[in-house]
């Protein structure tokens, strides 16, 4: 099958690859010339595990293309898919004007039968907005049907979860346009993928609900570390005996200085005032997007109180993206985090393995170390910010004879307090006791 991607975002990128390694023909399209130029070149714009070597295997057996040629890429395919983003605006709300300008191309090159599917994280109503605006900008009146199809692509993880979905979510209103996609998806059949077909509103929603209830829970068990340092309960013990409980399920109860990333934020804001312009307020999200806020405020507290006073001291900071496997810094807690402690008169040292070149344009006056060691050299406290793999086995009798004081605050629960403990850190964590070296 003959497919048009546009956008060469996270979402886009994957997206096509994994239709090409499907072993349809994919053209991927970017109005971004500079981003075109490197992919035809073998540059990937993102780190995603295992994306590189994908895009090189399927360019290569000619089933990927890259082009700044919309027309093209419209007149070629049956399927157009759109992947550009929705960023929020200064009120909370999806920016929809980049699918507006998509919609209205393809309406403008439609030269035959189209399935234009959006891909897009955006309000419920955006399909049949999408509808309107190709049937109001057609040149010659021809047939298209519009669906949604929902990704739910974890960054680090998103060829896994291409290959290998929980769900697959297709809404339309044609049953021609049904089978094409079902068609398009049929190598998950396999796998006994489930796939839910609805209509084009349900699909919508759909994400926004479950990207809302996942950050829900991350707020959720936030909630109860902070309740746990009050009480003295062990937020991992806690999380351990409520996981278990096969209803609510381990992922995404993990402490920490709230979620970050572009869809949890975004999503969770967007859900809540699309309930609110219909007159109903979402208490609980509500209260998921407000307990997130004041996470990052609390740990940012929890290293003030630590220090005493951060004014003039150098802090190591390791890890910089919203999580692990991305080079993604939307919203990252490090940001606020950051910021506050330069704020305070505080000198920033970090490292983070794929994060620091996009991490620069954001908080220019860190200094950025090549590696672990680097970083934490005389250094008066160690803040771990991303839980990186290669951060879980440090030598940490090392970090602590190259540090100023052996002070650490573990925002992820990287290491066990009792360890540390033993190890002589003065250490915290989040929803445990803090420890000090000796005791």
């Amino acid at each position: 099958m003959h497919i048009a991607v546009i956008g060469t975002g996270y979402v886009g990128l994957v997206t096509g690859t994994c239709f090409a390694e499907f072993g349809n023909e994919v053209i991927c399209v970017d109005n971004d010339a500079e981003k075109i130029r490197k992919l035809n070149e073998g540059i990937i714009p993102i780190y995603e595990p295992g994306l590189d070597v994908l895009v090189s295997k399927n360019v290569k057996e000619n089933r990927l293309f890259f082009t700044t040629d919309l027309k093209e890429a419209v007149e070629k395919s049956l399927v157009i898919f759109i992947a550009v983003g929705t960023p929020p605006k200064p009120d909370g709300s999806a920016d929809l004007s980049f699918i507006e300008a998509v919609a209205k191309d393809i309406a403008k090159y439609q030269n035959g039968y189209k399935v234009i599917v959006n891909k897009s994280t955006a309000p419920v109503g955006t399909g049949k907005w999408i509808k309107g605006i190709i049937e109001k900008n057609q040149k010659n009146k021809m047939p298209f049907a519009v669906a949604s199809n929902p990704e739910f692509l974890r960054e680090g993880s998103a060829i896994d979860d291409f290959m290998r979905p929980d769900r697959v979510v297709i809404g339309a209103e044609q049953e021609e346009a049904i089978a094409i996609m079902k068609d398009l998806y049929s190598p998950l059949y396999l796998i006994e993928t489930p796939f839910v077909i609805t209509n084009i509103e349900t699909a919508e929603l759909i994400k926004y609900a479950s990207n809302a209830f996942l950050a829900t829970k991350i707020s959720f068990i936030n909630e109860i570390a902070n309740l746990c340092e009050l009480v003295g309960a062990d937020v991992h013990d806690v999380a351990k005996g409520m996981g278990l409980d096969n209803r609510i399920g381990r992922k995404f109860l993990h402490p920490g200085p709230g979620f970050g990333g572009s869809c949890f934020p975004k999503d969770t804001q967007a859900i809540y005032n699309l309930a609110k312009k219909k007159g109903y307020e979402l208490k609980i999200i509500g209260a998921t997007i407000e307990v997130n806020r004041k996470q990052r405020e609390r740990m940012l507290e929890k290293i003030r109180k630590g220090l005493g006073d951060v004014k003039g001291k150098t802090l190591a900071v390791l890890g910089l993206s919203f999580k692990p496997n991305t080079d993604d810094m939307r919203d990252a807690p490090s940001i606020d985090i950051i910021k506050g402690l330069l704020q305070d008169g505080a000198k920033i040292k970090a490292f983070d393995p794929v994060a620091m070149e996009n991490a620069r344009k954001i908080l220019p006056e860190v200094q950025y170390c090549k590696e672990t060691y680097e970083t934490v050299k005389d250094s008066d406290a160690l803040i771990f910010m991303t839980e990186w793999n290669q951060f879980r086995s440090l030598d940490m009798q090392k970090i602590k004879s190259l540090m100023k004081s052996p002070v650490v605050f573990d925002l992820r629960n990287i290491y066990e307090p009792d360890k540390m403990a033993q190890l002589g850190f003065t250490y915290y964590c989040v929803g445990r006791k803090h420890v000090v070296g000796g005791k």
